[in-house]
């Protein structure tokens, strides 16, 4: 996410604290929220995908995405 957003995403959160925001300015805020959200997932993503375990006996073999099952409890 460029820092340019990041800056204001911060200018946004330190003026809703202090004298609170407009309805577009909290538009505003949401959708560069989900944007972060969603690059910080990607990354994170990334990083996961690239891990692999090393067992005792030697042999590597990579992490591997969890199967959901239903609705989180």
């Amino acid at each position: 996410m460029e820092q340019q957003k990041l800056d204001r995403i911060n200018e946004l959160a330190k003026k809703a604290k202090t004298e609170g925001l407009t309805p577009d300015e909290e538009k505003e805020r949401a959708s560069l929220r989900a944007e972060y959200i969603a690059a910080y997932r990607e990354s994170l993503r990334s990083q996961l995908d690239g891990l692999k375990i090393q067992s005792p006996d030697g042999t590597v073999t990579p992490l591997r995405k969890k199967p959901t099952t239903g609705t989180p409890s």
